[in-house]
């Protein structure tokens, strides 16, 4: 809600949050990237308290924060590193969030029909990853998702896509529960002006 949407109403402002996980499988990646105290150093510089482990919903604005310092102070480096804490937010995702008995069942249906009812569940938990933004599964034939004003790339301007955290958590799902040998493309960024960011999903090598 902005501030004129809160004058008219006369209620506060809504904080819009996303999951823990996109700064809590980011630390230790950092850690790993650039030594100990690396992820302290990251989030004192960045302006963003470090999450503890049983942490809930965070303002998205500590996710976006935190991603940009990454891609504004180690843009090399970026893309690769929010990719690792992606696949690590997917894994946890399988290990803690989707019930076994449920990924057994998405495993053994044929493939476009697992494929669906793991889009039809990653599109009723998005308020988990999109925030503020807006989700939507927009064509089934390649499977492609968009968030539209996508909050974590909010106000930064770049000439390549720059969701790798999304994406790679995109991945790592569907790569473990429908198809093995998945990759995920960004193909329209909201940080190269576009009014969504956009993700299909098609064999790797395409």
């Amino acid at each position: 809600m902005s501030a004129h949407d809160q004058r008219l109403t006369g209620g506060p402002a809504v904080a819009h949050r996303i999951g823990p996980n996109a700064i809590l499988q980011l630390i230790p990646v950092l850690e790993a990237a650039f030594g100990p105290g690396a992820a302290d150093r990251a989030l004192a510089a960045a302006g963003v308290p470090r999450p503890g482990p049983e942490s809930g919903m965070l303002p998205e604005t500590q996710v976006s924060t935190l991603h940009r310092w990454l891609r504004d102070t180690h843009p090399e480096e970026a893309p690769r590193l929010l990719r690792e804490a992606g696949l690590a937010t997917g894994d946890y995702i399988l290990a803690n969030r989707i019930p076994p008995l449920a990924q057994r069942l998405i495993r053994a249906l044929p493939a476009f029909l697992g494929a669906r009812v793991l889009a039809t569940a990653i599109a009723k938990h998005s308020w988990t990853f999109a925030g503020s933004g807006k989700f939507r599964v927009v064509s089934g034939r390649p499977l492609s998702f968009e968030i539209a004003r996508n909050p974590v790339v909010a106000g930064e301007s770049s000439d390549t896509p720059l969701c790798h955290w999304h994406a790679a958590v995109f991945e790592r799902l569907f790569s473990r529960l429908v198809w093995p040998h998945v990759a995920v493309r960004e193909t329209a960024c909201c940080a190269k002006g576009a009014p969504a960011c956009r993700f299909e999903l098609l064999p790797k090598g395409r």
